[in-house]
């Protein structure tokens, strides 16, 4: 990562256009980002998206890159470069960025098959082919990789243990309050962890294979795979044989422009020693040593590098783990400032100076104030140091604090070095009026991203105090957000779009016709509310049907050739073999594609808009209904077996998870929404990827919400525990009606979540302690809808009206569309891809226009 960007930093300063740049690199694919190296179990994120360059930037830049060529020797004599391939390179400047290596204790036993490193992509491709015939697995290490690691055998479904020689997990960022609160989330999670011991020994079967580990404490734990996780060491073995010089605990030391003891060569990131004698292990300092090194080659009157902030926020095993500045308090005199809510696993602590000023912290459970609190670090806050920790509300009398009050030196993107001041002239003095038009001039959020929220506060603060109007109206119809739009239609009982946008548009809209932002949204709020508030509620009836977006037209889903698939629901995925035969009848009478989805049930593809009511006419009278796939509403509940077929299941997930999808299908949302239930914490349903997602325990069900694994990935968070089939679906029925009221417009659960001020422990005050006293008016919401539910597409069928919309032309009804067309693949069929190739084929809608 830091060798990238070193490249990028040449590439900004011109360097690549007049000299040679050759990469010598050991791993056999160009740069990716390892710090999201777990994303590749918990995301399903592909090597392609941990990239971090293509072979688009390395030719525009004429960068010779060798994969799978490692650097075997350096002749300092000769400035010669030799590879394990054989070949031979002369250099004018070197640039050592080898990283580290994975630092395995010396325990008996550790070359026995079924032992492994986490550190690269090759690495997480061995555990996982090898975790198909493993049961349990023992993690080395309780820092951030090896929690890491954790995280990915538990979502391969392998019983999981952490071994920490430490007395707490992740000790170099957390002190022993915020420790405990990490172990009690991260045993809650079904891992289990010992710390204040070490592995002693690693036993072996017959054929040499990992069967337990032998602990310093005289215990043995089962395991049939071993991850060592036990921090890193510097790779300075090319250094120490070209007679470079080292630092006494390992590292290439440079000097504050990062030049080695050779003023030809330099060296970056975790293979060197940096002047103030620290090895840095972290990404944001390997960055900052990067820039350092290009400005010196490029002859700029650069920085010096003499040091880092290892601040830290990180999400582990879906847990909020942040420190900034001295966590631990070593300063002398130094004075703590903590609170600490075991029940709701939230630790805070700041240490402050005898004058008050911040010098450091640590955050568990929630960092949501980190991107506020690090960039305060070294100064004195303008508020009491109370009122930093105290939950919302809880400090009477304090001001809030934002990024408002952070001085203009502050440093809100610590990957990029990206000062407060520099993001304000970005809005002042470039011209930037958006949050990605400033990353893109500063670069910053641009890294890990925890910095973003705290960067769009800025960002519209600046415009507001620029006199630009930051407007956070819905559309140019209307200028409430969506959620006070739904406060409106329901307290006032509004039943149609019209009479919305005549009472509460905007003076200029109230004449129009709304637009393609508002009138889907209104539609769902509508719809959402229509038990509630005394409307029809149909998508297709009068006005109702004009707001709606291209698939809630016609009651399916527009594919790429002009023909639509239908989705009956499978709740749960349970179907009996007559529904199965009927399904495949169907396919077969109406020549449709099939495909089992990954939400357990069957798509049906390639119907013309004027068959979709003869298909769905054969589905209904079999007992099918609309799986609502072209709504944002639920779309499945997924589940695994569970207790009723699998050895492991503690609870009936199939009856859970049929009952959940029948109570909450027809539920129109901001978005799409989906859930699952797992009968087990070997999670085989996904259930922590779901907007909604519960998972068995030996009392009950833990409730965990805001997942997605869509386009942005994000575990779900644990919202209860061990709770009763009624108390479960309580809560789901108070989280959701929550989300639909405060959700804006097409916000997933995820979005909603992290953009909520306060966050999951808002969530959990309001739904689970009621804290605004709503619980009561959201489960009468979902009273409603659950009583007033109708199938969309029976009601179709018997609505001569509303079938008179299913034809390709309305001047023509009787006529298919000769644009949809199919060729045979794979004894099925698939759109005629040659008629898209030539110029583009308009679809119509019913007035006959280009849609």
């Amino acid at each position: 990562m830091v060798g990238q960007r070193f490249l990028e930093a040449l590439a900004d300063r011109g360097v690549t256009e007049t000299a040679r740049v050759v990469v010598l690199c050991e791993e056999p694919r160009p740069a990716y980002d390892r710090v999201r190296l777990t994303a590749y179990f918990s995301e399903g994120a592909g090597p392609e998206d941990l990239s971090l360059t293509d072979a688009e930037f390395m030719d525009r830049h004429g960068i010779e890159l060798h994969l799978g060529e490692p650097a075997t020797g350096i002749d300092r004599d000769t400035r010669t470069v030799t590879t394990r391939g054989g070949l031979s390179f002369r250099y004018d400047t070197l640039v050592l960025a080898t990283g580290s290596y994975p630092f395995v204790p010396p325990v008996p036993g550790r070359d026995s098959e079924g032992c492994f490193v986490y550190r690269t992509i090759e690495d997480l491709l061995a555990i996982e082919a090898y975790a198909e015939r493993a049961r349990t697995g023992v993690v080395v290490g309780g820092g951030l990789l090896g929690l890491e690691a954790a995280g990915a055998l538990r979502g391969l479904g392998i019983g999981t243990r952490v071994v920490e020689f430490h007395p707490r997990l992740m000790a170099l960022q957390v002190d022993d309050g915020g420790g405990a609160v990490l172990r009690r989330k991260i045993e809650a999670m079904d891992i289990a962890v010992h710390t204040g011991v070490a592995g002693e020994k690693i036993l072996a079967d017959e054929s040499g294979a990992v069967r337990a580990m032998a602990l310093s404490d005289g215990s043995e734990i089962p395991a049939d795979m071993v991850v060592f996780s036990a921090g890193v060491r510097p790779r300075d073995e090319l250094a120490r044989a070209c007679g470079l010089e080292v630092g006494e605990r390992g590292g290439v030391a440079v000097d504050a422009s990062c030049r080695t003891s050779d003023p030809r060569v330099f060296a970056v990131g975790e293979c060197a020693e940096a002047a103030d004698g620290v090895v840095y292990g972290l990404v944001a300092p390997g960055y900052e040593m990067a820039e350092t090194a290009a400005d010196a080659l490029s002859r700029r009157s650069g920085r010096d590098f003499t040091g880092a902030d290892t601040s830290t926020k990180l999400k582990l095993l879906g847990v909020d783990v942040a420190s900034f500045g001295d966590p631990h308090g070593a300063a002398e005199d130094s004075l703590d400032v903590v609170y600490s809510d075991s029940r709701a696993g939230v630790y805070r602590k700041l240490v402050i100076a005898p004058d008050g000023t911040l010098l450091g912290g640590v955050l568990v459970g929630d960092a949501e104030a980190y991107g506020t609190l690090r960039p305060l670090t070294g100064s004195v806050p303008p508020v009491p140091p109370e009122a930093l920790v105290l939950p919302a509300g809880a400090g009477a009398g304090a001001p809030a604090l934002g990024p408002a009050a952070l001085p203009d030196d502050a440093v809100v993107c610590n990957c990029h070095n990206v000062a407060k001041g520099a993001v304000r002239a970005a809005v002042t003095d470039h011209g930037c009026t958006d949050l990605p038009a400033v990353k893109k001039c500063t670069r910053a959020g641009t890294g890990c991203g925890s910095c973003v929220k705290v960067l769009g506060q800025l960002v519209d603060a600046e415009l507001e105090a620029s006199g630009v109007a930051v407007d956070k109206g819905l559309c140019g119809c209307f200028a409430h957000t969506r959620a006070e739009l739904y406060e409106i239609v329901r307290t006032l009982r509004i039943t149609s779009f019209a009479a919305l946008l005549d009472g509460h548009g905007r003076e200029a809209a109230r004449s129009g016709d709304g637009c393609e932002v508002c009138k889907p949204a209104v539609a769902s709020i509508l719809a959402s509310l229509a038990p509630s508030i005394g409307a029809d509620g149909h998508v297709l009836d009068g006005e109702q049907a004009a707001l709606q977006d291209t698939n809630d037209h016609v009651l399916a889903n527009l594919q790429r050739n002009g023909s639509y698939s239908i989705v009956p629901r499978v709740p749960g995925g349970e179907i009996t073999p007559e529904k199965l035969i009927v399904i495949g009848e169907v396919a077969r009478d109406f020549g449709l594609y099939t495909k089992i989805t990954g939400g357990q049930r069957i798509d049906l593809f390639g119907a013309r808009v004027d068959q979709l009511p003869q298909v769905w006419a054969r589905l209904v009278e079999a007992g099918f209904e609309s799986g609502h796939a072209y709504g944002k509403a639920l779309r499945t509940v997924k589940s695994c077996v569970g207790q009723t077929w699998c050895r492991y299941g503690v609870q009936d997930s199939v009856r859970m998870a049929i009952d959940l999808e029948l109570r909450y299908r027809g539920l129109r949302a901001p978005h799409k929404l989906k859930s699952a239930v797992s009968g087990c914490a070997r999670e085989c349903a996904e259930a922590r990827g779901k907007d909604f997602g519960v998972i068995a325990t030996a009392e009950g069900w833990n409730l965990y919400v805001g997942g997605n694994g869509g386009a942005t990935p994000r575990h779900a968070d644990l919202l209860a525990q061990d709770l009763d089939d009624a108390g479960l679906i309580r809560l789901i029925d108070r989280f959701l009606m929550f989300y639909i009221r405060t959700a804006d417009r097409l916000e997933r659960t995820s979005t909603w979540l992290e953009r909520l001020e306060g966050g999951l422990d808002h969530v959990r005050e309001v739904v689970v302690e009621d804290s605004l006293g709503l619980c009561d008016e959201l489960e009468a919401l979902m009273a409603a809808h659950v009583a007033g539910y109708r199938d969309e597409w029976a009601e179709t069928l018997n609505d001569p009206e509303r079938l008179r919309r299913f034809v390709s032309f309305v001047n023509a009804p009787g006529a298919p569309d000769p644009s949809v067309r199919f060729v045979a693949e794979r004894e099925q069929v698939k759109p005629d891809l040659t008629l898209l190739s030539g110029p583009d084929i308009p679809v119509r809608t019913l007035e006959g226009t280009p849609a």
